[in-house]
């Protein structure tokens, strides 16, 4: 596993035109597999030690089934969800917290306002500040809870790495992707987050689209909403295409799998949220999913004086 910076072995994904002139580029690494997990792409280094932080979401989801946790459905989405904070997410993490006689206080995830706009103006007016129900990731922080609760274990220490818990996600990221865990820190959220690799990552996508895992895909790309909300391309590429698995993370990556086992993995080099849609629309193409289906959720408008003059174009396609 190669731990070099990922920004050394980084090639150009997309360039950002604005007026016919490049204005930018992004690099950064991108792996497409086939069902039976040959390389349809890999360009940069598939092979890069990466954190893929929310997009391991829908992985530590399968550690806590295979724990106890029993829900589906958008509940089950919730889980795996960077969501943004409007009422119907809310809605979502209070029942799956009350399910196991716990409530929001018993969330230990970073306090925070809601990710979409309007929710969190609603949320500054009803006068309150930042709270973990409010996080992105309390959907995932109420499942550990609700977990620890039916496997009979703590739920004050339940962050901690060696709390079985999180034992469980750290062997479930191993198995899922392939590849050894040889690092660990601690994520945004305040939960153990573990390294893998970026060809690691698409395999166990593969996994949570068509394999054993599905569970958990099938949630996901049933309930696209509840996995991230309203206008977010994670919930549109999951709309456009029927039985795909797509979760976004921080830090430039994005990882799919689709309903016959292919999937893909991208991690922008310099973390940028930007090209991440315009780059996964394209390798989703690679895939084999009709461009048609996925370009308009890549479309990312450069914007001039609040119109379109150009628009951020992935450097390779089918």
């Amino acid at each position: 596993m190669s731990v070099a910076d990922v920004g050394t072995t980084a090639v150009p994904l997309a360039r950002v035109l604005r007026g016919g002139l490049v204005e930018s580029v992004h690099a950064g690494h991108v792996v497409v597999l086939a069902p039976d997990g040959s390389e349809r792409l890999a360009l940069g280094d598939a092979d890069a030690t990466i954190w893929a932080r929310s997009s391991l979401k829908p992985l530590q989801a399968v550690a806590m089934l295979r724990a106890g946790l029993d829900v589906d459905g958008a509940a089950l989405a919730l889980v795996c969800a960077s969501h943004n904070g409007e009422p119907g997410h809310l809605d979502v993490v209070r029942a799956l917290l009350a399910g196991a006689g716990l409530t929001a206080d018993d969330l230990r995830n970073t306090p925070d306002w809601p990710l979409d706009a309007d929710a969190a103006w609603r949320w500054r007016a009803d006068g309150r500040g930042t709270e973990p129900l409010a996080q992105n990731c309390s959907g995932k922080h109420a499942g550990m809870l609700a977990t620890c609760v039916a496997a009979g274990w703590s739920t004050g220490d339940y962050l901690d790495p060696a709390h079985p818990l999180q034992l469980g996600v750290r062997a479930v990221i191993g198995e899922l992707t392939g590849v050894p865990v040889e690092l660990a820190t601690v994520d945004g959220c305040g939960a153990p987050l573990y390294s893998t690799t970026l060809r690691g990552l698409a395999r166990a996508f593969g996994r949570l689209a068509a394999g054993p895992e599905s569970r958990v895909g099938r949630a996901m790309s049933a309930h696209p909403w509840h996995v991230a909300g309203t206008g977010r391309d994670a919930t549109r590429f999951m709309e456009a295409v029927p039985g795909l698995v797509a979760k976004d993370g921080a830090d430039g990556v994005y990882a799919a799998g689709l309903p016959d086992g292919g999937a893909v993995a991208v991690k922008i080099a310099d973390g940028s949220a930007r090209p991440r849609p315009a780059v996964l629309a394209a390798a989703l193409a690679v895939a084999g999913v009709d461009p048609a289906l996925v370009g308009p959720v890549g479309l990312t408008p450069v914007l001039g004086h609040g119109a379109p003059v150009g628009e951020v174009v992935a450097t390779f396609g089918a």
